[in-house]
């Protein structure tokens, strides 16, 4: 079955006159200065935010590596988060025993599962948070400077990850300054500025006008 799109309109929480359609297996990325709304937009479609205004629309399993840690019951265990995230995006209990291994493995912090997730460290915590959110096998995908966390290893494997993701059919939407890596990722950019879209349109179009206004 063709995965319906996503739909976001007038958003109104830090933003104004926003209107973003993505189609299944589009990737976009959002670029823009600090505080410009970026992260807001992330957090209105994963359902963090309320829009005060205006209507947003998913269709399909979204996963979110919006903030760190987020998501996670710092006293809990990393299973014990891992078997309580699947819980919550309905995995049966079948289904997670099939994937636990591949969320483990590719965390690549098989010692520390048992260990209360206060005590990883930030790249344990973004091991954990990525490796749990791609293995669920979501249809949208919403990443908020995660390959920013981690090692050189480790952000590697993510960038491959994402790209199988998005050559699969996922939609996938990101919010990253580093613009090499959403070169690589996306294929659209909406950039944001002061809460309204000032340019949107394909990737290397946006990222150039970006960085030529950065520079002027």
């Amino acid at each position: 079955m063709r995965r319906r799109p996503i739909h976001i309109y007038h958003a109104d929480f830090l933003l104004s006159e926003f209107n973003l359609r993505v189609l299944p297996g589009e990737s976009v990325a959002l670029i823009g200065p600090n505080g410009c709304g970026k992260s807001t937009v992330l957090r209105l479609i994963a359902g963090i935010y309320s829009p005060t205004s205006g209507t947003i629309r998913t269709i399909g399993r979204v996963a979110a590596v919006i903030e760190l840690g987020a998501g996670f019951n710092q006293e809990l265990t990393g299973a014990e988060n891992i078997e309580l995230y699947a819980s919550i995006m309905g995995l049966t209990r079948e289904q997670l025993a099939k994937r636990y291994g591949e969320i483990v493995e590719f965390a690549g912090i098989p010692g520390f599962m048992n260990m209360p997730v206060k005590y990883y460290s930030s790249g344990m915590q973004a091991r954990l948070a990525f490796s749990v959110a791609i293995n669920i096998r979501p249809e949208i995908l919403l990443m908020d400077e995660v390959l920013a966390v981690g090692d050189e290893a480790f952000q590697r494997r993510c960038l491959e990850h994402l790209q199988a993701f998005r050559r699969g059919g996922g939609t996938l939407i990101t919010v990253s300054h580093d613009l090499e890596t959403i070169r690589a990722l996306c294929t659209r950019a909406v950039w944001l500025d002061h809460g309204r879209i000032r340019m949107a349109g394909e990737i290397n179009e946006v990222v150039e006008a970006y960085l030529a206004a950065s520079r002027g």
